[in-house]
């Protein structure tokens, strides 16, 4: 396992490396501390697995950013490690093509948890962002060729997606489900990546209609 961490705090560099020495044993690392440097070595012609990228460090493009990093890497997982916690961002970020976004007031615990589902193949989303609804944990996990792929979402991203397959626009669905229409557009995000479509229509085809409370 070979992982790239851009941040420009070097003890939270040293602590988040520590951290996956925990969870991948053996893995080895390249460091940035800040993008021009992320991204030179991303582009060095090393491939790595995984890569973490804070948010506006000194050089941050914005969020195309990541699909810099994301060309240069095209089979690593790019995953966002922030400081923000603002829907927004989160937002940004997986449209952008990250694979997760994994906040820095993450307990050591709750950072484990939400890599080992990254490299499993899904696509983490804070629960600090999706507060809403009480959901206990935020997430999507899709194995590509599991036939029961809405078996593996959360509750509540079952219950967008049924709404989404009776035409209800993002307002209808954060009114009828009490979230916000920001929180809606993250669950719609992080669904759309999951399955692999690039829209609603896509989305709604994409297995049967769900039966979900």
């Amino acid at each position: 396992m070979k992982i790239l961490i851009g941040d420009d705090h070097v003890l939270f560099r040293e602590g988040l490396r520590r951290l996956l020495e925990q969870l991948k044993e053996g893995a080895t690392f390249g460091e940035a501390s800040n993008f021009d440097e992320l991204l030179a070595l991303a582009g060095a012609g090393e491939a790595y697995d995984l890569v973490l990228t804070d948010l506006r460090m000194p050089g941050w493009p914005g969020f195309s950013g990541i699909e810099a990093l994301r060309e240069k890497q095209p089979g690593a997982k790019v995953v966002v490690v922030s400081a923000s916690e603002a829907h927004s961002d989160v937002r940004e970020a997986l449209e952008n093509g990250a694979a997760g976004y994994i906040p820095k007031s993450s307990s050591v615990k709750i950072m484990l948890s939400a890599l080992d589902l990254i490299f499993s193949g899904g696509v983490y989303v804070p629960a600090t962002v999706l507060r809403e609804g009480a959901e206990p944990e935020a997430r999507v996990v899709v194995p590509p060729a599991d036939p029961q792929l809405e078996q593996l979402l959360t509750q509540r991203q079952r219950e967008v997606l049924d709404r989404l397959r009776e035409g209800k626009s993002n307002k209808q669905i954060a009114h009828e489900l009490g979230l916000s229409e920001g929180t809606v557009k993250i669950h719609m995000t992080a669904i759309f990546k999951s399955l692999g479509v690039r829209n609603r229509t896509q989305a709604a085809m994409a297995f049967p209609q769900s039966h979900s409370a």
